[in-house]
């Protein structure tokens, strides 16, 4: 009987999963081996060109640029965006009736890229690095309070009031009690936060064109300019080197996660 209750369950398991998979192979991993596979070929002839796109790629002056303000980007958008989020989620965690408020805090996530650039340029004459990182900040604020506020509704109240009964303050509840408890919800933000911080650039391609300012010629600039030529061994070999720089991130943050639990 166990044998065949166990041989159900995998039945069951792979039949719940196999029209997933189906789906992912056939419009994410297969389409990615094929760009694997042009990243070493040359785009005309299509004869193996070993690593030579690769090193076009990396020692292009304008694939340089483009990765710095990227990661420029990233590393100041992120912190923002965990801390503005964090202070928020706590100040609308004390509010009982937040409908009204949600509307707010979630409207930006409903509307179309398009429709925020056109916002921006009303807010902001001169697009500048500010304005974008401004721009993202709005919309992407509204998820990171969903998910803050998810995390702190999940802090059991005994531990809060047990340490204040033992004198605790709002200042040592906050570190010593709520942030341990956060620590999931930190790592699920960060990941995310990572991700969508690469796909910024949309608002900036919309805003600014194919060339614009030096300080926002972020990454989906040059793909977009290599597409438009036709160079799509360079694109290729930069789409790769881009999915493994976003995988091997995700893999030490991991790593370095789990040590320090």
């Amino acid at each position: 009987m166990k044998y065949r209750h166990a041989r159900r369950e995998r039945r069951a398991f792979v039949c719940f999963l196999l029209p997933s998979m189906i789906g992912v192979s056939a419009f994410v991993l297969i389409p990615f081996l094929d760009v694997i596979k042009r990243s070493f070929m040359t785009v005309m002839s299509g004869e193996f060109a070993a690593l030579d796109n690769y090193k076009r790629v990396i020692g292009n002056q304008a694939f340089q640029i483009a990765v710095k303000n990227t990661l420029h980007f990233t590393g100041v958008a992120i912190p923002l965006l965990v801390l503005i989020g964090l202070s928020a989620a706590l100040v609308l965690s004390k509010i009982n009736d937040t409908r009204v408020i949600k509307s707010l805090y979630l409207f930006p996530m409903a509307m179309p890229t398009a429709t925020v650039v056109i916002v921006w340029r009303m807010f902001f004459y001169q697009q500048n690095f500010e304005s974008l990182v401004a721009s993202y900040l709005w919309k992407n604020i509204g998820y990171m309070l969903v998910l803050w506020l998810a995390g702190i509704s999940a802090i059991p109240n005994e531990l809060v009031e047990a340490a204040q009964v033992d004198g605790a303050g709002w200042f040592r509840c906050f570190f010593y009690v709520k942030l341990p408890c956060l620590r999931g919800s930190l790592y699920t933000i960060v990941i995310l936060s990572f991700l969508n911080s690469f796909k910024v650039y949309r608002e900036a391609y919309l805003v600014a064109g194919s060339y614009p300012a030096q300080d926002i010629y972020l990454l989906q600039h040059i793909f977009n300019n290599w597409y438009v030529n036709l160079e799509l061994d360079k694109l290729a070999a930069a789409t790769v080197t881009a999915g493994v720089f976003l995988f091997a991130f995700i893999i030490l943050l991991n790593v370095f996660w789990n040590k320090e639990s």
